[in-house]
Order: C-alpha cells, then structure tokens, then sequence
C-alpha cells in the first residue's frame, strides 16, 4: 500500500467520491415575502421551524414606489432581529439598471456589517444578458469593500427575459453565482400576449413548450455548473394538491432542487416533497456504510451491482434527507457528517 494514499475508509463521501469538500447545497424551499406583517411573520416561521426553508425579504416588488429607502430600513431592522437567528435569510434588490440598485446595496451592506448573521444572499432579478449578471455581480463586490463588509456574498439571480435565457450557460459559469431561478411571470409578459395567460397556472406551466423549454435550459445550466436551480411559484395558494403536484413535477421531471414559495401554507408542501421517504433513507444509509467499508470500490448490495456513480446518487439523496430536517441515524451521522 502507498503510505502517501489517502485512507479511503475513513474519508468522508464527498472527498471519496468527489475529491473534494462538500459543494454548498442550499434549503430547497424559498419563502418569499415583501409586506412588512408577511416577513415579520416569516422571520417568526422560521425561527420555529429552523432552517430547512430560506427567506428572501424583498426590495423589488415590496418596496413601495417612491419609499424604497425606507423600505430598506425596514429590511435591516428585520435583519437585524431576534427572529433572524439561523442566518438563512436573503433579500431580493431591485435590478441591476434601476436607479435604486446601488443606493440600496450601499445602504444593506453598511447596516449589516457587522451582525451575527451576514446576508444569506442578494437576489437580482430581471437580468437581461450576461453583461447584467457581470455587472451586478461587479457591484456588490465593490459595495462590500466600501462598507468593509466581512463575508463574501453568494448572488442568486432571475433568468425571466429572453436576452437572459440566451446567455443562461455563460451566467451560471460566474464564480459569485449560486443559484438561478426561473422567473415565470415576467418570462410569459415578455412574449407580449403570444403565450397565453393559461401559462401561469399550475397545470399550464409544465405544459406550454416555450415555458418548459426555459425550465429545461435553465436547469441544465445551473448542474452543468454545479449551480441550484430553483423553481418558480405556483400562485393557486389554496390548492395545496395542486402544489404538491406542481413540486413533484419540478423535481422528477425538470430536475429542480430549490421552489419558491409565496404563502406560509406553501412551506410544508413543497418540504415534504423534497424530502426522501425513510425507505429511502435507510437504503441509502446500508449502501453507502458498505460501499464505505468496501474503501469505497464497486459492491454488490441487494443482489445489485454499485459504484461509484450510484454513490453519488444516494449520498446527494442522504444529504437532502438532512437538509430537509429529517432525523437520520447517529451512525450514518458518525460516518458520513463528522469527517473532513
């Protein structure tokens, strides 16, 4: 044995498998909220509920016409609260060509330098080309040096126009960017009435060939660069089965990691579907401790041949099942989180 060769026992999945450390996953619900009552009650959710959803408090569409300074105040004071105790929240800004994109970066930043929790995120919507997304990441570079702000700042952007949608690959391949979401509403208005408005329901959306076609490309850009895609929101609020569909469909047939949500009753459903059943769990808990045991080489478990490619499988399934909130068992813990 080369005494120089790592331990394949003991290395943990990701640098087994990967070579490397753990990629940054994300929660795989993001609750958006812009009305001062709906994020203060969305801080109040989270709090409680711990950290398996993100917030996004937003600038863009919150922020009355006129009062988005003071809007911006009201933001810090909530970042700045209590009820931000898990360091999960963001905050969506306008775009990057309005005249309030840098006043309010400027303003965001020097509040919040030096709190507990930095930013989780900025959200920039309504790219319209490579160019935006290079810009706006360019800016809030620049803004957290001027406010000597201490954390690098993971940017989220909109894909919703169909410059964006062109550039989607060159966009998600920027160092700064972690997830791309897809902007439906915005994507539909600007086709000027040539999609129909049955587009932005819940049924229409996976139906439409130019809707689908953005989820597709979008998705595909975010894995090729190791990005999370997350998916638009479903606005039939009290149709809860609709949305559950909606999610399982985002998921198994798009390839979504990540959905917005809009309303707090939406939070559990799309949770619970993202999150793996115990069966599953388990299957990938007994596959991975063997393949583990095997210095991770091909097996045969359950009469079925594995490697490593259905390693990586079932741990990226073990790591949603954590992120998720669902308990997993002290061994699998022991031999699969607490190693570097």
């Amino acid at each position: 044995m080369n005494p120089t060769a790592p331990d394949t026992h003991r290395l943990s999945p990701d640098l087994a498998l990967l070579g490397r450390p753990a990629r940054r996953r994300l929660p795989v619900c993001d609750h958006y909220a812009g009305v001062e009552a709906r994020m203060r009650k969305s801080l109040e959710l989270q709090a409680r509920m711990g950290p398996v959803f993100d917030v996004t408090l937003d600038l863009e569409d919150g922020a009355p016409v006129g009062q988005e300074m003071a809007h911006c105040d009201l933001i810090h004071e909530l970042l700045a609260s209590p009820d931000n105790v898990h360091g999960r929240v963001g905050v969506r800004v306008h775009p990057v060509d309005h005249p309030m994109f840098r006043p309010e970066l400027r303003a965001l930043l020097r509040y919040h330098a030096g709190r507990t929790h930095p930013l989780a995120y900025l959200m920039v919507p309504k790219l319209r080309h490579l160019h935006d997304a290079q810009e706006a990441c360019s800016a809030i570079h620049h803004a957290a040096l001027e406010a000597d702000y201490p954390h690098p700042i993971p940017v989220q952007v909109l894909i919703e126009t169909h410059g964006a949608l062109i550039d989607v690959f060159d966009i998600a391949a920027l160092p700064e960017i972690e997830s791309l979401s897809f902007g439906l509403m915005d994507f539909v208005s600007d086709h000027d009435g040539a999609i129909p408005a049955d587009a932005l329901t819940a049924e229409g959306q996976f139906s439409h060939p130019l809707v689908c076609r953005a989820k597709t490309r979008i998705a595909a850009a975010a894995h090729a660069h190791g990005k999370v895609p997350s998916h638009c929101v479903v606005t039939e609020l009290n149709q809860q089965g609709v949305l559950a569909s909606a999610v399982q469909r985002a998921r198994h047939q798009f390839a979504y990691t990540r959905m917005w949500s809009i309303h707090p009753s939406q939070i559990p459903v799309i949770l619970a579907a993202y999150t793996p059943s115990q069966d599953e769990v388990d299957e990938a808990v007994a596959l991975l401790s063997a393949a583990q045991d095997a210095q991770w080489g091909p097996i045969r478990h359950a009469d079925r041949l594995h490697d490593r490619a259905s390693y990586r499988y079932f741990w990226s399934l073990l790591q949603r099942a954590r992120q998720t909130g669902l308990a997993l068992p002290q061994e699998a813990l022991k031999r699969f989180f607490s190693q570097g």
